[in-house]
């Protein structure tokens, strides 16, 4: 079972990935064919399991990652169609550049940086429950 503090915490972090899921949605939501298994956008109550984008995070402990534990940052878009490694990378930046805008005010007590690792987006620094 986890502490009620972390699950407070990782919900706001949800909240975040929610708002920004929706902005992708707005912005990208038309230039591809949504996966045929998929609800469209607004059809769930939880925008993870609808519309063209699932945007969230999985802690990690940061072994063998130069900036420690974190949260690895996950865009998937559910389509068919190829989508081509310049348009992923300009996704990746565009939710660092909300991330850096939105976890501020979702977490004012805690100091948090977003930056690229490898392929992905890493969420670290502050990850205290106070």
């Amino acid at each position: 079972m986890r502490h009620l503090k972390a699950r407070e915490w990782e919900l706001r972090l949800k909240n975040v990935f929610d708002e920004i899921d929706v902005r992708l949605e707005d912005e990208y939501g038309e230039r591809f064919k949504l996966h045929p298994s998929r609800p469209v956008e607004g059809r769930t109550s939880n925008p993870e399991m609808d519309g063209l984008f699932n945007v969230g995070a999985s802690y990690s402990a940061g072994f063998g990652s130069k900036l420690g534990p974190g949260y690895v940052v996950d865009i998937r878009i559910s389509t068919l169609q190829r989508i081509s490694n310049e348009l992923r990378e300009e996704l990746r930046d565009k939710v660092q550049t909300w991330l850096i805008e939105k976890l501020p005010v979702a977490f004012p007590e805690n100091k948090l940086q977003v930056d690229k690792e490898h392929q992905h987006l890493r969420i670290h620094g502050d990850l205290s429950l106070d």
